[in-house]
């Protein structure tokens, strides 16, 4: 059934019903997840330029009180307090110049309160041999650190969960790890820029929220409904010989 019918010279555009109502629900999915990720880089965008911003602030005093995650998000915090030592673990399969190792993460226990704020502390490589886990020096008594407030629920690539083997941790699962050590943590981890005397790297890159990823995937679903379109147009074109209507080749 042909709801509309368009002639022109010899060619004529009559599309069929059911067809097009199929090729209009699949424009508006296709068009309505472009706007998605649309929306999704502007917020990330935002994001990326409050942090260029953040990054040329004084850093943030963090006291024995808890932090709003929102409010401190990659700024530029300042923290005294204690390393905890005995709760120190090591984030495996961190590679920095093209050799493996892992990202020391001790938490502190801050000065004046009962909290804690995990840090990362540094990249350190790996052994000769995986039985050989390094042992970075953890600086004693009471430390005064600067760095960046970023994501503490950042989930690293893994094949599988994988249980923690000692210190040894495929990724940093905050629950299971406050669990264990049984801290009270801030909202965020410290990524160290502070120097320490403990032959940790800390060559931290740059953060990205992501803007090109959800820009590309818009670009993708915005070309989608365009050859859609193209497609339905196409398609139900017809032109005329000899009083008869033939498809377009």
């Amino acid at each position: 059934m042909h709801w509309l019918k368009i002639r022109v010279g010899a060619w004529q555009f009559a599309p069929a019903l059911w067809p097009t109502l199929a090729a209009l629900f699949f424009l508006i999915l296709t068009v309505s997840l472009g706007n998605w990720q649309s929306e999704r880089a502007d917020i990330k965008r935002a994001l990326q330029a409050r942090y260029d911003a953040a990054v040329r602030e004084p850093p943030v005093h963090i006291g024995g009180t808890l932090l709003g995650r929102d409010e401190v998000l990659y700024r530029k915090l300042e923290v005294a307090g204690v390393f905890d030592d005995a709760h120190t673990i090591l984030l495996d399969n961190r590679v920095m110049n093209g050799v493996a190792g892992y990202h020391v993460l001790t938490p502190l226990r801050i000065d004046g309160g009962p909290l804690a704020i995990l840090v990362n502390r540094g990249w350190v490589a790996v052994g000769l041999t995986r039985e050989q886990v390094p042992k970075p020096p953890t600086p004693a008594g009471r430390v005064e650190l600067e760095g960046l407030a970023v994501d503490l629920h950042s989930r690293f690539v893994e094949l599988a969960a994988t249980a923690p083997q000692g210190r040894v941790w495929q990724n940093l699962d905050v629950a299971r790890y406050a669990e264990i050590s049984g801290l009270t943590l801030q909202p965020v981890l410290l990524q160290q820029t502070s120097d320490g005397a403990d032959g940790l790297l800390r060559n931290w890159p740059r953060p990205d929220t992501g803007v090109a990823t959800h820009v590309s995937y818009a670009i993708q679903w915005y070309g989608l409904a365009t050859t859609l379109t193209v497609l339905w147009l196409v398609l139900n074109v017809r032109r005329h010989r000899g009083g008869h209507v033939e498809s377009t080749p």
